[in-house]
């Protein structure tokens, strides 16, 4: 750990806070504006790979680069991230086609897992360990803040100066971000001798395949299908080839010990769930807003603002409590149950639910992920020896990126299954098969503005039938978001056990820093 003057070290924090927003923005700016892209572009059939192709390079970037990091320092990686991310967003904001946009979106994301990994290594770099916990929740807040203007930003962008502006707008961003921490972060460089490639192409291969078929599961390649269940099967084999190999690598890229180590182990368990549960809060509450309550899909996008605000204040808090008083594990516990209590209440939202309760219900959620964020990192890197900070933080962001990436695709086929059951039994009545036909279609009802075209074109007589059956479908997709939060408050029952678990870091923590 290298000391730094208070002028630097408050230029430094500043330069990773910009960072990790530049890196946590473009998810949610992007999902904004992938309607005006599609337009522009074409490849609907692509639609969902301009955000795969950057969530499967963001996560090997991450998980790779805290080995390379702890070897040859962490400023050039992070210098090199910057650079790549503002780099190949403008590349796609010059995007010609659909194929274009997925290349450089993949690129961009080596960048963004870069950045990721960096900020949160050098932290822990910078702050000794009775701080780290104050400062990693401030930086942690950067995702909520990203998850509040985000949708304001995209659409924003998308409405008034083109989707291509999106992407432009990261390189002001990201040349502020290369400035500041080329100026202020000094120089760390560590002494293992060599990287591990073998143990890094090994990872890759059983990584890989597993990110694909989780990611694409239930939309490209049906669950169980042969080509699952053979990449599965690849990724397992591979995966075995590579703890293998890493009980005899001189300087494994993740080392075994971490698995061992209860302070270490139960804080990528704990890193996995908090992010299940937030990613399927992300994608299916705003389902909710659209297919129950009729808002629109650019409107839905802010309905989570509550829950990203909570998210904020818990972060910041928690990280300031972690270094006041330490006490990681229980501190998780509490955590996972204010998570619980609100995937609970989320569980049982219906059409009817007021707003002001699901409001409610979504802050309570918030908070809990929020508390959880910045305490898997912080017991994570003070449970490992200051050689191998980067490489435990890479890890804890891949456990985290892994969570997403399971908890978006496990609460999809939830969802799907239930959409599926419920609109096959609605009551149809005395409607003309082409209108059941439209409202048995989730993709529809999500649509307000198609349900009043609908509305609008049937005869009078037919009115109140039609809102009885829109009830009744409004109802199902409830009924399916209820089932969502079921597996949440799954995932919380378990972050509760795994907390238990998890020991505490050994650190003295009322020595004076």
């Amino acid at each position: 750990m290298k000391k730094t003057d208070n002028t630097s070290t408050t230029l430094i924090l500043i330069g990773v806070m910009v960072s990790l927003l530049l890196a946590a923005l473009d998810s949610t700016v992007v999902s904004t504006a992938m309607k005006p892209i599609i337009e522009d572009l074409g490849g609907m059939a692509y639609y969902a790979w301009p955000f795969t192709a950057y969530m499967l390079c963001s996560t090997m970037a991450t998980l790779i680069c805290g080995g390379i990091a702890d070897i040859y320092g962490h400023k050039p990686l992070f210098m090199s991230g910057i650079i790549a991310f503002s780099l190949f967003s403008m590349l796609c904001g010059i995007s010609q086609n659909i194929f274009q946009l997925i290349a450089f979106r993949g690129l961009q994301g080596i960048g963004g897992g870069l950045i990721a990994a960096s900020v949160f290594t050098v932290i822990a770099d910078v702050f000794p360990p009775q701080k780290r916990g104050k400062y990693m929740g401030i930086v942690s807040s950067m995702y909520g803040l990203a998850s509040v203007i985000g949708p304001l930003a995209g659409g924003f962008f998308s409405d008034h100066l083109g989707w291509r502006w999106i992407f432009y707008m990261n390189l002001p961003i990201g040349i502020a971000a290369a400035v500041l921490i080329g100026i202020a972060l000094p120089g760390i460089k560590n002494n293992r001798k060599s990287l591990d490639v073998l143990g890094i192409f090994l990872l890759a291969m059983g990584v890989i395949p597993l990110l694909l078929v989780l990611s694409l599961a239930g939309k490209e390649i049906g669950w169980f299908s042969l080509h699952m269940n053979l990449a599965l099967l690849f990724s397992v084999l591979v995966l075995i080839g590579f703890g293998f190999h890493e009980k005899r690598a001189m300087n494994p890229i993740i080392p075994l010990s971490f698995l061992t180590n209860r302070a270490i182990s139960f804080s990528f368990a704990t890193a996995f769930l908090a992010q299940f549960v937030m990613l399927a809060a992300i994608v299916y509450l705003p389902y909710y807003a659209q297919g129950v309550m009729g808002i629109s899909a650019t409107a839905s996008g802010i309905t989570t603002i509550p829950m990203m605000l909570a998210l904020l204040i818990a972060s910041n808090f928690t990280g300031r409590m972690i270094s006041k008083y330490g006490k990681a594990p229980r501190l998780s516990v509490v955590s996972f149950v204010i998570l619980l209590l609100g995937a609970f209440l989320l569980s049982h939202i219906g059409a009817g639910t007021p707003y002001v309760l699901i409001v409610t219900y979504m802050s309570i959620l918030g908070f809990g992920i929020g508390m959880s964020m910045p305490i898997a990192n912080v017991n994570a890197q003070n449970a490992c020896p200051p050689p191998q900070i980067g490489t435990v933080t890479s890890s804890v962001l891949f456990f985290r990126n892994i969570g997403g990436t399971v908890g978006s695709s496990m609460c999809g086929a939830v969802m799907n299954e239930g959409l599926t059951k419920g609109m096959s039994n609605l009551d149809v009545g005395s409607l003309p098969d082409t209108v059941t036909a439209l409202l048995k279609n989730p993709q529809v009802i999500i649509n307000a503005d198609a349900v009043d075209q609908i509305r609008t074109g049937i005869p009078a007589i037919l009115v109140d039938g039609f809102n009885t059956l829109l009830g009744q479908a409004k109802e199902v997709i409830a009924m399916s978001v209820d089932h969502v939060f079921l597996i949440c408050v799954a995932a919380g029952i378990l972050g509760i056990v795994a907390s238990c678990l998890m020991k505490e870091a050994p650190l003295l923590w009322k020595t004076k820093p």
